[in-house]
């Protein structure tokens, strides 16, 4: 039998390795092709949400992807899960986000529902997002934006994990003395899951579910 083939396309290089033990983990039987462009985060982050340039490009690498023979594309940063709507209209495969089953869940979970971002231009998205799927779902929830300032200059401009883990880290305790379930609404968070454990209400991320969604649209249960 010939073996699937997925595209990930990425904005930021932390993900890479993650995702790729995700698809060793979860989709053995599936080919990873991965398109990194590095430049489409801090453009989105200077203009406040993507520009026309970075919509075009998020298109051509999902038309690329169709082009390879690729089975389904992922699209793996929800600073662009707007511009992949866009793309998803342009290639005859499935476009996949791969925060949407995250946003699912905590609809299915919760009626308030705490997003955690590092970037404003991730938070917008995402929260959107699980507003939208609420309605779609036809649930009425709640929808707060928990800010983690600072966290994201630490990781990538200081190069300071441990100083991005504790701003972050904070900003979820806020979010979970507010909310029924708490959304980490960016890759770069995974590390934390494992700690959060413990937390008085769920904290969830996106990678997990978000690779798993492939097994369904790939029929391969």
């Amino acid at each position: 039998m010939k073996r699937k083939k997925a595209a990930v396309i990425h904005t930021f290089l932390y993900s890479v390795e993650d995702l790729k033990r995700l698809f060793a983990e979860l989709l053995p039987e599936v080919d990873m092709i991965n398109i990194i462009d590095d430049s489409l985060l801090p453009e989105v982050l200077a203009n406040g949400s993507p520009t026309k340039a970075v919509v075009k490009r998020i298109c051509s690498y999902a038309q690329q992807a169709e082009a390879l023979g690729c089975d389904a594309v992922l699209n793996q940063c929800s600073s662009v899960g707007e511009a992949a709507d866009i793309a998803a209209q342009l290639i005859s495969i499935p476009m996949l986000k791969v925060d949407s089953p995250m946003a699912r869940e905590a609809v299915q979970r919760g009626t308030r529902i705490g997003v955690v971002a590092t970037a404003h231009s991730t938070l917008g998205p995402s929260a959107r997002l699980v507003e939208t799927t609420a309605q779609q779902l036809g649930r009425h929830v709640t929808v707060n934006r928990c800010f983690a300032d600072g966290a994201y200059d630490a990781l990538l401009q200081e190069k300071n994990k441990e100083k991005h883990d504790r701003i972050l880290m904070a900003a979820i305790d806020r979010a979970c003395a507010e909310n029924d379930i708490v959304c980490l609404a960016q890759g770069s968070m995974l590390s934390l899951v494992d700690i959060c454990r413990d937390k008085p209400v769920p904290v969830i991320h996106s990678f997990r579910s978000g690779v798993m969604q492939l097994r369904e649209v790939l029929c391969l249960d």
